[in-house]
């Protein structure tokens, strides 16, 4: 399954993907970015649990099996642009603000941003599409949150 996801991900002129593909992708990005400072912690990974199980109705269960299938894509792909342009081609705009403001709810899980999950926050946001100035409202939401 992972391979032939690869494939269609690597693919010249990938098609949209199917929901189950593109959940799966969703979540390799969310661990891509947790593992993005060299340290996937354990509040990071409950994060992504309570984020997947709230965003696609999962039961833990379900969640940790979608976690681990995306720990092995996000392992085996060669770059953040293919997850990227999946999402991008099979999520509205709306929903792709969504994303980034999850993907700031990972990068802030552990309380401490450094410059590797904020580079790749640079990354990603233009490739889904999403400006800085979403990007960043997104963050401040996910920070008012928090506070």
């Amino acid at each position: 399954m992972i391979g032939d996801l690869l494939r269609r991900l690597t693919a010249p002129e990938p098609e949209p993907l199917p929901f189950d593909d593109a959940r799966l992708a969703l979540a390799a990005l969310l661990v891509r970015i947790a593992r993005a400072d060299g340290d996937y912690e354990t509040i990071e990974v409950s994060r992504i649990d309570a984020v997947l199980g709230a965003r696609y109705g999962l039961t833990p269960f379900e969640v940790g099996k979608l976690r681990g299938e995306a720990e092995a894509l996000e392992a085996e792909a060669p770059d953040t642009v293919r997850f990227t342009r999946a999402i991008k081609d099979a999520v509205p705009y709306d929903d792709r603000v969504k994303v980034i403001e999850t993907l700031w709810e990972i990068v802030l899980a552990d309380g401490a941003r450094d410059h590797e999950e904020d580079a790749i926050m640079r990354l990603v946001a233009p490739m889904l599409g999403v400006g800085d100035r979403d990007s960043n409202l997104a963050r401040q939401r996910v920070e008012a949150g928090r506070g």
